[in-house]
């Protein structure tokens, strides 16, 4: 079974890394007739659609296969729900819905926890959420249960939709079932909420659910974490990645960067030449192990991408000869070697990173992950095409320091509605609110969108804490 599931997981993901490779290198076309684009955008949801479905079969059979596991890091949770609550935000607006997060005070920023995971089971009981909810509203209540480690996070979602029926719940985390309302909407596996509450399980926390037909439901996931004290260094997760989003190419005066593609499908090959000649770099391809090699050798490439199975030599067999010569001779630097493998599993991941590659990017993959390896291993910059409210807090001129004396001029409601949003780090609500303000006020607008772009939430609080205290004397 687990030699069939990796065949599988190559089989699949590979097709679908050059369908949703080529459509993200077309979406950015700015060439493209606003008919074209819907149809390439329609494409991307497909193959993103599909890639679920797949990724769903693949991780039921592995959880019956004996092998997930966990892969523990640190993270900040509070960056990981900021990202869910956006992620979630247009969705809830294109249907009409009320979309609230509540988190608690006492949540730990840093934790250390599978974050994939977390991520996952969030997602999977939020899109359910949304999907079944025609009218109401979705919320996502963060609390803590324990205050001694390992603590208990506690995530409800709750929704006001159809409910589910009593007899309908018993089998609701079996493998392959769907409830009524599920089989009606004529999508999905059956497999969603399984997998969930197995990855919750094997966090040490589980799902549970109470529901009422006609009224709604609440999906109760707790989850064991480590709570970690010193303060975080950087954002991480798809938070990461945000950064990358606008790159236009490399920014000026950069080194004249070679990197190799080793991989024996021409049209893979093509999708990565494409993606990083177009951003400047200078890319030469081989198509097997062998060929590689003797290109590293000639050539002395900063990056190879390494797909992992291929004919004649395979990418653990040339990453080991690389390191090897590389050690050996003292003219030769080691390149950065960056594994591309479609398998769904974590321990081919190790075997990766055991053979001496430095870095591990599974298929299909996003634009943004190769950019980010690239400036994480060589400390390339890139040029960014960001809209003048995009710019960094800092980068803004600035008339001194807000104060709450700046709010003086605007209503109590409209401050009271912005700290009830802030509050909650919503975003999207916050920037909507802002578009009531006054024309006279476009200094102290523009200086709070730079504040919400950064999550500089905490900030708004107080200056609005402070503000409504005065109008209250």
């Amino acid at each position: 079974k687990s030699e069939f599931l990796a065949n599988m997981s190559h089989e699949l993901r590979t097709p679908l890394n050059a369908i949703l490779g080529f459509t993200q290198l077309m979406q950015r076309d700015r060439t493209l007739d606003p008919n074209n684009q819907s149809y390439v955008e329609i494409i991307n949801q497909s193959g993103e659609h599909l890639l679920g479905l797949i990724n769903d079969v693949l991780e039921m059979s592995k959880i019956e296969a004996g092998r997930i596991t966990l892969n523990k890091t640190e993270f900040n949770l509070s960056h990981l729900i900021k990202t869910i609550e956006a992620m979630f935000a247009l969705k809830a607006q294109s249907k009409g819905l009320h979309w609230q997060v509540r988190r608690s005070p006492h949540l730990p920023d840093l934790i250390i926890a599978d974050q994939n995971k977390i991520r996952q089971v969030l997602i999977n009981l939020l899109g359910n959420a949304m999907k079944f909810t025609q009218n109401g509203g979705v919320t996502l209540t963060a609390t803590v249960l324990t205050d001694a480690a390992p603590l208990i996070l506690q995530f409800a979602i709750e929704d006001t939709g159809p409910g589910i029926a009593p007899e309908e719940l018993g089998q609701l985390f079996q493998a392959f079932q769907q409830t009524t309302v599920g089989k009606a909407a004529l999508e999905g596996t059956g497999l969603g909420l399984r997998i969930s509450q197995q990855f919750a399980q094997l966090m040490g926390g589980d799902i549970t659910v109470n529901s009422v037909v006609n009224q709604g439901s609440c999906f109760t996931f707790t989850v064991a974490v480590t709570p970690v004290d010193q303060p975080a260094s950087a954002p991480s997760g798809s938070i990461a990645l945000d950064h990358f989003r606008d790159v236009t190419g490399l920014a000026p005066g950069q080194p004249n960067y070679r990197i190799l593609i080793v991989e024996d499908r021409p049209v893979n090959r093509l999708l990565l030449v494409t993606l990083l000649t177009e951003l400047g770099f200078t890319v030469r391809e081989a198509e097997n192990g062998q060929v590689a090699v003797n290109l590293w050798r000639s050539w002395q490439p900063h990056v190879i991408f390494m797909d992992m199975q291929m004919p004649v030599m395979d990418g653990h067999t040339a990453t080991r000869q690389i390191k090897a010569e590389s050690q050996e001779e003292a003219d030769s630097p080691s390149p950065v070697i960056v594994a591309i493998s479609a398998s769904a599993f974590t321990d081919n991941r190790q075997q990766c990173l055991d053979d001496g590659c430095d870095a591990f990017i599974s298929k299909p993959f996003q634009r943004e992950e190769v950019l980010m390896v690239l400036a994480q291993y060589l400390g390339v910059e890139y040029q960014r095409d960001i809209a003048e409210n995009d710019q960094d807090l800092g980068s803004l001129p600035l008339d001194g320091e807000l104060t709450a004396a700046d709010f003086a001029n605007l209503s109590t409601a409209w401050q009271e509605q912005l700290y009830e949003f802030a509050s909650q780090c919503n975003d999207m609500m916050c920037k909507q609110l802002l578009k009531e303000m006054p024309v006279d006020h476009d200094a102290l607008r523009q200086r709070l969108e730079d504040l919400i772009h950064e999550y500089h939430f905490e900030k708004i609080l107080t200056l609005l804490e402070t503000s409504l205290r005065k109008i209250d004397v």
